[in-house]
């Protein structure tokens, strides 16, 4: 069974909710009617795929992937205000529910938070979890530049370390965008950075540790945390502000987290196994953004010379077993 465990969804509700308004998220059409949603550095061109649960269903079945985890996708509901941050939210968390309720062995999902309102991320997690059954959240690599290492943030985790979530931490665009407006680096090099800098300062500042039943997992095979991580620890050994708030090297939190495989390069994708083992590893298309590939997700873990259970493991029971879905 192949489950794609990074991919994004725009519920047509947000969509039309974005496109009235209000909203910071300015919104123009190519010549083929999509809409185009900017922000600073990027912008996603909403494709049939992206909002058009149908025609996403068939093209899955056209690809031969099996299911798919929903998730939404930049720039996220908390470049709005708080209010209307936390009404997006609900509102694409009750889409994502229709969609799972409506298609039960093709989509699941995790849910979103108004990141930009902790007390209100706490109220909209125990509603995913208690009332709509959610098992996991996607969250963002900065929350309008804040760190999610933020002892703002902290209550939340308290929650999430109760219902021992799932989180899966996308990047958004990242503090210095302005200096990665051209040549799409933002996506291109701002994003994986975003993602390593959330990952470091999660392990070093304690949170990790401190809320042990939260399971992590990475996009885009974890920025450069596979390749980072040894540095990481030699930091560890070298600087005491680095020892203050972990008992161990990062690595040694670092390997427990999950890695979705959304870099099609196989040796990079063996390095990552090597790190943490293939039973950390999630197939990721991060389609259908112009940059994902559902048939470079499957054809480069085919292509790793491992195991055929451990290629199994990777293409499907892994995400199975960290979302405690039904076989």
């Amino acid at each position: 069974m192949i489950i794609d465990f990074h991919n994004h969804f725009y519920p047509p509700e947000y969509v039309e909710a974005i496109r009235k308004g209000p909203s910071n998220i300015k919104v123009t059409y190519d010549a083929e009617n999509n809409p185009l949603l900017h922000y600073p550095g990027d912008y996603n061109i909403l494709v049939p795929s992206h909002r058009d649960i149908d025609f996403r269903e068939k093209s899955l079945k056209k690809a031969a992937v099996d299911m798919q985890i929903l998730t939404f996708t930049t720039p996220g509901t908390q470049i709005e205000s708080p209010e209307r941050s936390t009404e997006l939210a609900q509102m694409v968390n009750d889409g994502f529910t229709k969609i799972r309720n409506e298609y039960p062995d093709r989509f699941t999902a995790l849910a979103t938070l108004p990141m930009n309102d902790p007390d209100a991320s706490v109220i909209e997690l125990e509603r995913a979890f208690n009332e709509l059954e959610f098992k996991g959240v996607m969250v963002y690599s900065n929350i309008n530049g804040v760190a999610l290492s933020d002892q703002r943030f902290w209550p939340l985790y308290e929650k999430a370390n109760e219902l021992n979530a799932v989180f899966s931490i996308h990047p958004n665009f990242p503090v210095g965008v302005e200096a990665m407006t051209e040549y799409w680096l933002m996506p291109l090099v701002g994003f994986t950075f975003d993602t390593t800098l959330a990952a470091a300062k999660l392990v070093f500042s304690g949170v990790v540790e401190r809320f042990p039943g939260i399971r992590w997992a990475l996009a885009h095979l974890g920025g450069a945390i596979p390749y980072l991580a040894e540095r990481l620890d030699r930091g560890y050994f070298a600087f005491k502000e680095c020892r203050e708030n972990i008992s161990k090297p990062p690595s040694e939190y670092l390997k427990n987290f999950y890695y979705d495989s959304v870099n099609f390069d196989v040796k990079a994708l063996q390095l990552a196994v090597d790190f943490a083992g293939a039973d950390h590893i999630l197939a990721g298309s991060d389609y259908p953004h112009q940059i994902g590939s559902l048939k470079q997700m499957v054809e480069s873990i085919e292509s790793l010379d491992i195991s055929e259970e451990e290629k199994f493991g990777i293409l499907g029971k892994n995400a199975q077993k960290l979302l405690n879905m039904d076989s």
